[in-house]
């Protein structure tokens, strides 16, 4: 009886993610719920509680944001962005699928889908429709490399499967980092044969719409958006012992480096810092926590155990829903986040009974999550694209099905080689 009431919770819960309702809001909710149907209220509080001192995530989290904060403060990602698209311009063949490439980068960098997808829109998306590409297709291009914050160490995601692991945030970016740069290879090339069959690649009339060939590009300035991701590269493969560091330490030095470089208001620059780190545990920390109050209700009323036991006797559907799960609420809901943490509290601990890794269950659930996502019509990423575009959402969303799928597709296979 109990898990009928709650199969009925979660598909209200999804119907409300559906309609766009705050996801922190109906995670809390159909959580408590179940907890006080099961007769056991206090354990989704007790789970509130214990995810909000969630140290590892918020450390990770909190700094990455704080540091894209400073970035967009000094205008960092704006040089970069710059620099990027004049090599760009001098390569027409090349231009759509380098605009992939480079977006992907900036959001390595940046690893907010939303303000990549805004910063890096408002250049690329101008520089494209004035090569004569489409608007629809340049917005399109932009959006399918929106996606790089994968292989950022503050993606939420990724301390998460590690804190779940027991293994350190770069080994699980080692983990997968072979099937990401599989499925952005796979999406560029889709995305590139489309706008050619399509024939969207050029003869487009642009009007209004011209790059910013005026902008003063500092290359030092483009260098800081990148310069902690290259402190923990270095120092996680060993190639700079000293330079081992976690996550914030990193984030803290790119600061005041950028600081240095940029020579901007010391308090601006702080404030700014500490902004983006109470922003990141508003939007993204608050959606884990939330997650982690579903999957406690879940639990309560048993519909993990019997989710768990039907999968351990069907072990062939488990890589499926691992990767296809979160693909389709991640493309549904327009957000890979809440699907994404509710599959990796509730059913990633236990991989090893489904001849799986942690890491491996973990990095499919974020990578299906996340390419739903960039494929979703109603994300926030696509609705700013699409503004700047001036086209509807829906037409950069079926541009983009086939490469996202295809990537889902090719990336599955290199996560489960």
């Amino acid at each position: 009886m109990m898990t009928a009431v709650g199969v009925i919770v979660v598909i209200i819960t999804v119907y409300f993610l559906i309609k766009r309702y705050d996801a922190r809001l109906v995670l809390l909710a159909s959580g408590i719920i179940m907890a006080c149907v099961a007769g056991t209220p206090m354990v989704s509080l007790n789970a509130f509680a214990k995810e909000m001192t969630n140290s590892g995530l918020i450390q990770a989290v909190c700094s990455v944001m704080g540091f894209a904060m400073v970035m967009k403060y000094t205008e960092c990602d704006k040089h970069l962005i710059n620099l990027m698209a004049n090599g760009l311009s001098k390569v027409r063949p090349l231009l759509i699928p380098g605009v992939v490439l480079a977006t992907y980068a900036v959001n390595v960098a940046l690893p907010s889908a939303a303000g990549t997808a805004a910063a890096a829109g408002a250049i690329f998306v101008p520089l494209m429709m004035s090569a004569g590409v489409h608007p629809a297709m340049a917005g399109a291009a932009v959006k399918c490399g929106t996606y790089g914050s994968m292989l950022n160490p503050g993606l939420a995601h990724n301390p998460f499967v590690a804190k779940i692991a027991g293994v350190g945030v770069m080994d699980v970016i080692a983990f997968h980092f072979k099937a990401n740069i599989a499925s952005l290879l796979t999406a560029t090339i889709l995305i590139t044969l489309i706008a050619y069959y399509r024939k969207e690649h050029t003869g487009y009339k642009a009007e209004g719409f011209e790059a910013e060939a005026s902008f003063k590009v500092k290359h030092l300035y483009a260098l800081m958006p990148i310069f902690p991701i290259v402190i923990l590269i270095l120092g996680a493969t060993a190639i700079i012992p000293a330079f081992k560091m976690d996550v914030p330490q990193a984030m803290v030095i790119g600061s005041l480096v950028a600081l240095l470089v940029t020579r901007k208001n010391p308090v601006n620059l702080s404030n700014a810092f500490f902004d983006g780190m109470g922003k990141a545990y508003g939007e993204i920390l608050g959606i884990i926590i939330a997650a982690g109050v579903f999957v406690s209700g879940l639990t309560a009323i048993g519909l993990v155990k019997a989710f768990t036991d039907s999968m351990l006797s069907n072990p062939a559907i488990v890589k499926i829903c691992a990767a296809v799960g979160p693909f389709i609420l991640g493309l549904v809901v327009g957000s890979g986040d809440a699907a994404t943490f509710a599959f990796n509290q509730a059913i990633t601990p236990h991989a090893a009974d489904f001849g799986m890794s942690v890491v491996q269950m973990g990095s499919m659930a974020t990578l299906g999550g996340t390419l739903g996502r960039t494929m979703s019509p109603i994300a926030g990423a696509t609705i700013i694209i699409a503004g700047i575009a001036g086209v509807n959402p829906m037409e950069i969303a079926k541009r983009n099905c086939l490469p996202m799928v295809g990537a889902m597709i090719v990336g599955m296979l290199f996560l489960l080689a």
